[in-house]
């Protein structure tokens, strides 16, 4: 009888912040690769284009002129996805036809004037301007008595079907809690009820002490490759001390968080040598007047990539029909992500 080994043999992992599991198979990932291989698209973008909607001073595709900003800009999507006076409705056909109305608000946050200077690029000093500027939307959106989430996202790059390559991110804030942040919502709940402990804090502590899978982590800040993770380099970004939103935050970390976020997707671009594709987003406490003890602050990173530049990691097959499945396994994408330099490859 075979010993059971991680590395090994196929498994199931348990997610507890969401209720789900991962199919891993890292006998598979022994197997020689023949899939499709394609050329990046070219990195060469100038400081400012003249025909980009989001740098300083053009026209946006709505109509409206952006300012000639110098540091972080935000404005309300000009084709938002959620309206903030959209009508009320409350359809129900037999409990099988169900339909709400959802009332909401789109925000788009430029991270810098520059066209070319994504996160990875830009200095602490200039990410924790987009910290603060995160921090101003969520409480501003958050107050609003139609608002019970506000829901914070980059999706980097073209393969993550972002529109504009002008580094920027999204707010999209509104009436009731969205499914992922509510599945962790019911999670966090139940085992702060069962344990009388926050979950993310037991987690962060367990993840701390193995060291298996721990990336990077400054005073207030680690960033791990979850046990459960679904994505070929998914990372979770946690905070130290438990903390439900950027309110809780004191400046000094505020400015370790920025130095993280720095820190990370350097690592991210230089794991293929590209600017590196991914769909991020902070989950934080709702805006709901409750206050929830429960929530701990914490960051997804999502990337496609699997083996280089231009090799996808695709959601097909078994993944869409029965079951999220992965064949590297978690650990050994950590040693990738920690063998990594911490200066950007363009500086070498």
């Amino acid at each position: 009888m075979n010993t059971f080994r991680f590395t090994d043999h196929p498994h199931r992992r348990y997610n507890p912040l969401n209720n789900s599991w991962v199919q891993v198979s890292p006998h598979r990932a022994k197997r020689p690769w023949q899939g499709k291989q394609e050329t990046p698209p070219s990195e060469k973008a100038p400081q400012y284009d003249p025909h980009c909607y989001l740098c300083p001073g053009n026209a946006r595709a709505g109509g409206e002129q952006n300012p000639d900003y110098d540091s972080t800009y935000v404005f309300t999507n000009d084709f938002s996805s959620l309206l903030s006076d959209s009508p009320t409705a409350d359809y129900n056909s037999d409990d099988l036809l169900i339909a709400r109305g959802e009332q909401g608000i789109c925000r788009v946050i430029c991270f810098s004037p520059r066209h070319d200077l994504a996160l990875p690029e830009m200095q602490p000093a200039q990410i924790r301007q987009v910290v603060d500027l995160w921090e101003t939307e969520y409480v501003q959106l958050g107050a609003k008595s139609n608002i019970q989430y506000v829901q914070i996202f980059e999706n980097k790059g073209q393969m993550m079907g972002c529109s504009n390559p002008h580094p920027h991110g999204q707010i999209w804030a509104q009436q009731t809690v969205p499914d992922e942040p509510s599945r962790e919502l019911v999670q966090l709940q139940a085992y702060l009820r069962d344990h009388e402990s926050c979950l993310l804090c037991d987690y962060l502590a367990l993840e701390m002490e193995k060291r298996e899978r721990v990336i990077l982590e400054n005073t207030s800040f680690l960033v791990v490759v979850p046990f459960w993770a679904v994505w070929p380099f998914e990372t979770l970004l946690l905070s130290k001390n438990h903390r439900g939103s950027f309110p809780d935050f004191s400046d000094t970390e505020k400015d370790d968080l920025a130095e993280i976020l720095h820190q990370i997707t350097v690592r991210y671009d230089n794991l293929f040598e590209i600017s590196f594709p991914y769909s991020a987003g902070i989950h934080l406490k709702p805006t709901d007047g409750q206050v929830h003890e429960e929530w701990h602050f914490h960051m997804h990173f999502y990337p496609p990539l699997l083996r280089s530049a231009t090799v996808k990691k695709f959601m097909v097959g078994y993944e869409m029909l029965a079951n999220a499945q992965r064949d590297i396994t978690p650990e050994s994408a950590a040693v990738r992500l920690q063998e990594l330099p911490d200066i950007h490859y363009k500086l070498l």
